[in-house]
This record gives structure tokens, C-alpha cells and sequence, in this order.
């Protein structure tokens, strides 16, 4: 019982423990809840004022921002017043403008109708006077208008013909100048086109002999003698099996010459000897030059061209040795200069210029050395090196067309040049040229509608055309024959001129049986 009542003692004691424990842990637990509390208390208060503070930010940057736009809006809206009103005055400025000029032309048009009103006033003023005139001229002259209308017609014509008499003679003397210069010119052109080909020079000179043992003196002992006159004179010497005759080749018609003169005086003294061949050779050289200067001043004095340079005499000198198709150079030359002079007198030009040009303008066919230039330009350089004028340079130059003629020197000296080589019997004719040229005549003929046959003859200078006479009529031949000579001279290149005869005839044949 003891033990129990200890027990519940101590269990009692054990409860009023636990009940002032929970007592005292209730007491802590509400002191820390409001440690706690306040803590949280203070950190709200401190978020509060952070939160406070940069809401206030927010508000002042979006007040800011509200506010800058604002002014910017302003401005934009003060800028498009001003340009409102800039507008407004400028229209306001053209409205005073157009009442400004509404005003003058009310102004002006007044002024018009007033003076329109006035010339209307004048203009019937006018016509009564005019009818008033005309009254009283009809009245003095005793012609009514019509008839006066006709009489001052006829008058008019009268007057008409007069002056288109007078038109009509200076037209007619005009025209006649004109077509003496046109027919100059055509003349000049018509000759040009004649033309030959660039001439040919012989390279090869016969040197005839009296019988074949001349030729093993000639020769001589190993040959020593034609090598030493070779050597001499820069001419080869062919001896070949051609009878009483020796061949001279060489390109320097000058040094041909030489030594054909050269070897006709060792033959006819008899002495060949390589020594002698030197000294007639140096003899001869020395002769031949002389005689090439001499040559060349009698020519000029001939023509009378005068103050030419001492090199360009000797140039016209060796003319004389030069041949071009079997002409003579010099004769060509010659022929030229007096050819140029007389065509230059027709055409009121100096004649002593073109003598001169006409004489020099084959020059360049001459030359010491061997040119790369053709002849005529290489004439043109050596006629301003010798101090030649420009014009007679230019004609020398020109006459082949290598240069642009810059005086009417240059076609005449071309032409008269032309003139000189192409004349019958002037030049030696290659014959497959002059086969062509037979051959072209007749071509040229037969290409037309009509035509039988055609024959070339008196060596090209005429062509005889038969034609059909059931083909072409009589009149229709006239035409034929001028159509055939003007395609010639387009198309072909002649000497002389070329007679053009067409032939057309009818034959009746009948048998008596």
C-alpha cells in the first residue's frame, strides 16, 4: 500500500514535472516565436523600404522618360507650326501675287479692247480712203479696176522677163566658169586612170664580138682575166656557147655600162691583162662619170630648169643608162617634164615648177646604194635632202600614190608620167598581158545581151561588136556601144584609147533555080 502510495507520490511527482517542464518550454517557445516575429518584422520593414525605394526609381525614370518624350513631341509639333506657317505666308504671298497680276491683265486687256477698237476706227478710216482713191483714180485714169488689175499684170510680166533675162545670162556665164574648172578636173582624172604598172629594169647587157677565139682571150689563162675584169668593174661576165657574143649581167645599169665600154676598148687595143683590165677599167669609170655629168646638165639646160643641186644633176644623168619596159629613162623623164609644162600652162599653173617636178620625179631610180623605200619615196627623200620646194617633193613623192597630193603639181606630174609611158609603142608589152587584155575586151563585149561576136583588133585599140538584128534595133546599138566603152573604162586598164564599133546588119538570101 506504502509502495503503491510511493508510487502514485511518485508518479504525481513525475506529472506536476512534466507539466511545469512543458510549462517552462511554452514560456521559451513564445519568447523565440517573438524573437522570430520581430526578426521577420524587420526584414519586411527593410524589403518594404527597398521595394519603396525602387518603385520611387521606376517612377522617376518613367516620369523622365514621359517627360522627354513630351519635349520631343513639343518640338516636333513648334517645327511643323513654323512650317505651317511658312506655307501659309508663301500662299499668302502668291495670292497677292496672282490678284497682283489678275489686276494687270484686267488692266491690260482694257488697254487692248481700246486699241483693237481704235484700229478698227483706223481700219475703216483706211478702207474709205482707199475707195475714195480708187473712185478718183478711175475717175482720172478712166479705167475701171479690172481693167487696171490687167494692165499692171502685164507689166509685172514685162518686168518678170526682164529680170529672168538677166538671171539667166549670169547664170549661163556662171555655169561657164564652172564647167571650164569641172572639165579641167575631169580631164586630169580621166588621164590618171591610165596609169601603168611600176616599170621593169633590163639587167642584162649583149656585148657582141667578131668571132669565138676572142672569147678564150677574154678568159684568159685560168680564167685570171674575167675574174680580174669581174672584180673590177662588180659586173658578171657570162661566156657560154652563144655565138659571137658575151653576156654582161648585173643590176647597176651604170656599172653595165662601164664594163661593156671597158671590154670594147681591151678588145679593140688586143692587150688582156689583168693589169691593163684595172687601168682601162679606172679609164673608163672616169669617162662614163664625166659623161653622166655632162648628160645631166645638157638636160637641164634643155628645159630650162635651172640652180639644180650638182647630186641631182648627176641622178639625171644616170638616167641615160636606165630603161624601164624598153624606155629609156631619160627620154621618159624628159618627155614628162615638157608633157607637165604644157598641161600646166592650160591650167594657169607655173610651168617652170612643173618642168622641174616632171624631170626629177624618177630620180628615185637611180640611187648609189640600194634603197628599202620605193622609188618614189626615196625620190621625195632625196629632193629634201638637195633642198627642193615642198610642192616639186610632194609631186615626186605622189606620183605613184605612196603619199597624199597636197598641190595640183602632184596629179599633173602623175598624170603627164602616165602619159609618157602609155602612149603606143612607148613600152615593150609583156605578151600574156597583152593576150589578157584582148581577152578581156571581148569578154566585156559578149556579156551582154545581143551580142555574136567580138573581135579585138589593130592590137587592142578597137573592138568590133556584131550583134543580132533581129535582137537589138538600131537606136538600142548607140546605147550598146557607150554602155561597152564606159564598163571598159571602169574596169579595165589600157593604152591609149579603145574604139568601141558595133555592127549590126540584115541579110536577105534568096537562090534562083
Amino acid at each position: 500500500m506504502e509502495t503503491a502510495i510511493w508510487i502514485i507520490i511518485a508518479v504525481g511527482a513525475g506529472i506536476i514535472g512534466y507539466v511545469a517542464a512543458m510549462a517552462i518550454s511554452k514560456k521559451n517557445a513564445k519568447s523565440a516565436a517573438g524573437i522570430i516575429i520581430e526578426d521577420a518584422r524587420r526584414e519586411a520593414d527593410i524589403i518594404k523600404e527597398k521595394n519603396t525605394l525602387k518603385a520611387k526609381e521606376e517612377e522617376m525614370k518613367i516620369l523622365a522618360d514621359a517627360e522627354r518624350t513630351a519635349a520631343q513631341k513639343v518640338q516636333k509639333a513648334q517645327a511643323s507650326e513654323a512650317r505651317a506657317r511658312q506655307k501659309e505666308q508663301q500662299l499668302s504671298q502668291q495670292q497677292n501675287d496672282l490678284a497682283r497680276r489678275k489686276k494687270d491683265l484686267d488692266s491690260l486687256k482694257t488697254n487692248l479692247d481700246a486699241k483693237e477698237q481704235n484700229v478698227n476706227n483706223r481700219a475703216e478710216q483706211v478702207e474709205q480712203l482707199r475707195r475714195q482713191a480708187q473712185e478718183e483714180l478711175e475717175r482720172v485714169s478712166g479705167l475701171s479696176v479690172d481693167e487696171a488689175r490687167e494692165k499692171l499684170v502685164e507689166s509685172l510680166k514685162d518686168e518678170a522677163k526682164t529680170a529672168a533675162a538677166g538671171y539667166i545670162n549670169d547664170i549661163m556665164d556662171d555655169a561657164k566658169l564652172t564647167a571650164s574648172k569641172e572639165a579641167k578636173r575631169i580631164v586630169i582624172q580621166s588621164i590618171q586612170r591610165v596609169a601603168t604598172e611600176t616599170a621593169v629594169e633590163n639587167s642584162v647587157t649583149v656585148f657582141h664580138i667578131d668571132n669565138d677565139e676572142i672569147k678564150g682571150r677574154i678568159i684568159g689563162r685560168e680564167g685570171r682575166n674575167i675574174r680580174a675584169l669581174e672584180a673590177a668593174t662588180g659586173i658578171e661576165i657570162i661566156v657560154d656557147d652563144t655565138p659571137e657574143a658575151i653576156v654582161l649581167s648585173g643590176f647597176d645599169p651604170v656599172r653595165r655600162e662601164i664594163a661593156r665600154l671597158a671590154l670594147h676598148q681591151l678588145v679593140v687595143d688586143g692587150r688582156i691583162h689583168p693589169a691593163r683590165i684595172e687601168e682601162v677599167v679606172a679609164k673608163v669609170k672616169k669617162q662614163v662619170e664625166e659623161e653622166i655629168i655632162e648628160t645631166g646638165k645638157r638636160t637641164a639646160i634643155d628645159l630650162g630648169i635651172h640652180g639644180l643641186h650638182p647630186e641631182l644633176i648627176r641622178m639625171v644623168g644616170k638616167m641615160k643608162y636606165r630603161s624601164s619596159y624598153g624606155q629609156n629613162l631619160l627620154q621618159h623623164s624628159r618627155e614628162t617634164a615638157n608633157l607637165c609644162a604644157v598641161m600646166a600652162s592650160e591650167l594657169g599653173l607655173n610651168p617652170k615648177k612643173a618642168r622641174r617636178a616632171g624631170l626629177l620625179h624618177d630620180i628615185g631610180k637611180v640611187p648609189d646604194d640600194e634603197p628599202e623605200l620605193p622609188h618614189a619615196l626615196f625620190g621625195m627623200k632625196l629632193a629634201e635632202k638637195f633642198k627642193e620646194k615642198p610642192e616639186i617633193c610632194n609631186a615626186i613623192g605622189a606620183h605613184h600614190d605612196e603619199v597624199e597630193q597636197t598641190s595640183l603639181l602632184a596629179p599633173i606630174v602623175q598624170v603627164c608620167d602616165a602619159i609618157s609611158g602609155a602612149r603606143p609603142g612607148a613600152r615593150r608589152e609583156i605578151v600574156e598581158a597583152y593576150i589578157k587584155r584582148l581577152n578581156d575586151l571581148e569578154q566585156i563585149a559578149l556579156s551582154y545581151p545581143g551580142v555574136l561576136k567580138t573581135y579585138a583588133i589593130q592590137a587592142g585599140r578597137e573592138l568590133r561588136v556584131i550583134v543580132g538584128a533581129d535582137k537589138i534595133s538600131d537606136e538600142e546599138t548607140d546605147k550598146l556601144s557607150s554602155e561597152i566603152a564606159r564598163k571598159i573604162q571602169d574596169e579595165m586598164t589600157y593604152p591609149g584609147q579603145v574604139k568601141i564599133t558595133v555592127i549590126r546588119e540584115t541579110r536577105a538570101v534568096a537562090f534562083a533555080k
